[in-house]
């Protein structure tokens, strides 16, 4: 064999070579592409599910007050029988409870009391009367010729004026004592107030808000 020959030879098998390799390399990518799309494929599957899960967790919770707000509301329509009074029951879910409204009689104001003390009290039974016949605990409220309604509203308000005086003054101010639903509207409200805080202090059943300057 002569060099020129030789020489020949080799050039073609590194040319082979070469392209031995050329086409191991696009395997491997394309081995690596599949996985990849696989690897993605599942993890899109399984955020899927998981979307899922909670929109099946969120109609198992809401239907769950659904059936709390019925439950009361029966429970509510045999109390105004035996005692004679007229009023029209709504049922609602607002955010993690239900909630049970009377309205539209004249006596319904008797079922509220002083400072809602009677309405309270309604509630509490309302609430063992849903968890008896569930058999979990209830969050659920209960108001009364727009009781709770108009409580709400005062509060807000309240809440707003005391901040802008903090506001103005830059001295605390203590509220008179609440109760937690109450407290938490007053929150909320001095919250919306840029330049002053609130918070509570003391204990039950005097607990209450002190708004002071930031």
């Amino acid at each position: 064999m002569t060099a020129e020959t030789a020489t020949q030879t080799g050039s073609e098998t590194e040319a082979q070579d070469d392209a031995k390799v050329s086409t191991e390399a696009q395997t491997d990518t394309t081995d690596s592409t599949g996985a990849e799309n696989a690897v993605d494929t599942d993890v899109t599957e399984e955020s899927a599910e998981d979307f899922d899960d909670d929109q099946d967790d969120d109609e198992d919770d809401e239907d769950r007050l659904v059936e709390e707000g019925e439950i009361a509301g029966d429970y509510l329509e045999q109390l105004l029988d035996v005692l004679d009074f007229d009023g029209d029951i709504d049922l609602d879910v607002d955010g993690d409870r239900a909630v049970v409204s009377i309205d539209g009689g004249d006596d319904l104001t008797k079922l509220v009391g002083r400072k809602g003390e009677v309405l309270d009290a309604l509630q509490e039974l309302t609430r063992l009367a849903v968890q008896q016949a569930t058999g979990e605990r209830s969050r659920l409220m209960l108001d009364i010729a727009r009781w709770r309604a108009d409580r709400r509203d005062r509060l807000a308000r309240l809440g707003r004026e005391v901040a802008e005086r903090v506001l103005k003054s830059g001295e605390r101010e203590a509220l008179d004592p609440m109760t937690p639903f109450e407290r938490k509207i007053v929150h909320d409200a001095v919250a919306a107030v840029d330049g002053v805080v609130s918070e509570s202090e003391g204990a039950e059943p005097k607990r209450r808000v002190v708004v002071l300057p930031e």
